[in-house]
Parts: C-alpha cells; structure tokens; sequence
C-alpha cells in the first residue's frame, strides 16, 4: 500500500476502518446522500451546494454551519489533495452509495484527469448469505478487496458520469434502459441500484413509492413497540436503499397520517387499505418540492404491473 494514495470512502465508518487496519495513504470521507433531493450536475459547483444546502435545511432542519463544517469542508480538502495520482474510491452496493459514487467520479473525470482510479466496491462475498458493507469484511476480506479492485478506465469514468447526467436530469424517462446498456460494466450494482431508484417514484397502484410501501409492510407486519424499534427493523430489513436512520425516520413523519400509535406500532385502517392497493394516497402526499435527482417526484408515476414509468402531463 503506497502513501501516495488518496482513499476516498463511503462514510466515516469506512474511513476508521481503513485507518484502524493501517492502510496507507491520505482519505478523504465523502458526506453526502445524493440519493434523496435535489441534485445538479456540477458536482462541487456553488450552484450544487446552494441546492444541496436548501434541501437539507427544509428536508433535515440542518444549520448551514453544521452543513459547512460536515459536508463542504471534507469537500474542500478533497479538491486539495492533488499531489496522490492513485485514487481508491471505497464504495457500497446500496442505492446511497451507488448514488454518490458516480457522482464522485464525474467530480473526478472534470478535475482529476489523467488520474489512476480505481474502485472498491463491497456486497456479495462468497462466505455470507447477506450483502456486506464495507465494516462488515473481516481484515482479510478487506485486504482481498484492495487487491482485487477494479482500475476504471476512462470509457468507464465516461459511463458513470453520463449516468449522472441522466440522474440529475428533469426527466428520469432515458435510465430505464440505458443503464442496461453496458454489460460489461464493472460497476456491478449499479444497475440494481437504478432500478431501486425507478421505483422511488409514486406507483399508480396506491400513489406510494418502494420506500414508503416498505416502511407500512414493515410497520403492518411485525409486532413493534416504538417508532424507534420500526427504525431499527427498517434498517436490518433493507436490501439495498442503504438508508439511515435520519431518513427512516423522515419517510415516518411523511407517512404519520397512516398510523394509529407508535406506541405500540398500529396502521390506520386507511393505511392498510393502501398497503393492499384497494386506496391511494398520491394526492395527500404529493409536494411540488420533492425531488429525486433532478426529477420533480411527483410529475411521474411507476406502474409495477408493468415495470415502466410515466410521465404525468399537465
């Protein structure tokens, strides 16, 4: 392991990790979740903070100092750090992290080219029946992951930033088949990841999207004391948002109307009529100011009869 390198990691947890196991080099921990609000496609631009910023602040009620001090000056230590010509991005399968991977390495493409990039990237490993994080992998996995990671091409790099384009578009219409387009991807979650990301949008069956129809399956079907023991299930249930518990707990409140209690944890009836698709609550969830990317959430329906979107015209 070479001092020259530049780790870029998925969150603080993988950043410890790697410093505990004493990997070498210089890290930077990338403190996003572009998965959720709106995003541009200037990564690192005023303009993409200024948006980033609006949205935690109405979404999260986050401080601007607070997001200064926890977001923008990891960020800006990043663009420092342009003496390590290998950079090792440490990245997740979920949908979170396949979210902010790509749109690191557009950051990359526009202000590190030439760079040598590669990609570590933790799910499937043979000895576990579950996907794992990167905290997950024992010390020797860890080390074989190092290993074995993946140097992105430059038609690579081109991929994933053309992906993010696409993501921070008005329209989500065009990634619905293009990311399939590219068998020979190494990014190998990226994929399922996107078609999670399809499915955020509002179904026509009950105007609620993958998310908001897991956390009511969720809450209906086991047997839940607290709000918080809905989180804690929530997050050990989820295959591959990659949430937090921040957001959980945000969908929850959005979803409030549809509970009796969370002490213990009882829907309304209304809120199972809609869990079996016999009612919809598009109209009484629906904000003009939700986004998913660049997309407007709510100008577009997913139908999972037919795994298609549409789009809404007015």
């Amino acid at each position: 392991m070479n001092s020259s390198i530049l780790h870029i990691t998925n969150g603080d947890s993988t950043t410890n990790y790697l410093k505990k196991l004493q990997f070498s080099g210089d890290f930077i921990t990338w403190r996003e979740m572009l998965c959720e609000g709106k995003t541009t496609t200037n990564v690192g631009s005023d303009v993409f903070w200024k948006t980033r910023y609006d949205f935690f602040k109405s979404s999260y009620k986050i401080s601007k100092q607070k997001f200064i001090d926890y977001t923008v000056k990891e960020y800006r230590k990043l663009c420092n750090k342009k003496e390590n010509k290998q950079i090792v991005l440490w990245f997740e399968y979920d949908l979170f992290c396949q979210i902010n991977m790509i749109a690191v390495i557009s950051w990359l493409k526009r202000y590190r080219k030439g760079y040598e990039v590669s990609l570590v990237c933790s799910g499937k490993v043979k000895e576990s029946a579950k996907m794992l994080a990167i905290p997950e992998l024992s010390e020797e996995q860890i080390q074989q992951h190092f290993k074995d990671r993946i140097e992105l091409s430059q038609d690579d790099i081109e991929y994933a930033d053309y992906i993010w384009q696409l993501y921070c578009s008005d329209s989500p219409l065009r990634l619905e088949k293009i990311h399939q387009f590219n068998p020979m991807s190494p990014f190998k979650y990226l994929t399922t990841a996107l078609e999670a990301h399809l499915r955020r949008f509002p179904s026509i069956e009950n105007g609620l999207n993958n998310v908001e129809n897991f956390v009511l399956k969720t809450a209906n079907n086991n047997n839940l004391s607290s709000k918080n023991q809905l989180v804690g299930k929530l997050l050990t249930e989820q295959e591959v948002f990659g949430f937090g518990d921040l957001q959980y707990e945000n969908n929850i409140d959005k979803l409030q109307k549809l509970f009796t209690s969370f002490d213990p944890v009882k829907l309304t009836r209304k809120g199972k009529d809609i869990l079996e698709n016999q009612a919809n609550f598009y109209r009484e969830i629906r904000s003009e100011n939700s986004y998913l990317g660049g997309s407007k959430k709510y100008s577009f329906l997913y139908s999972n009869a037919t795994e298609k979107l549409l789009q809404i015209t007015s």
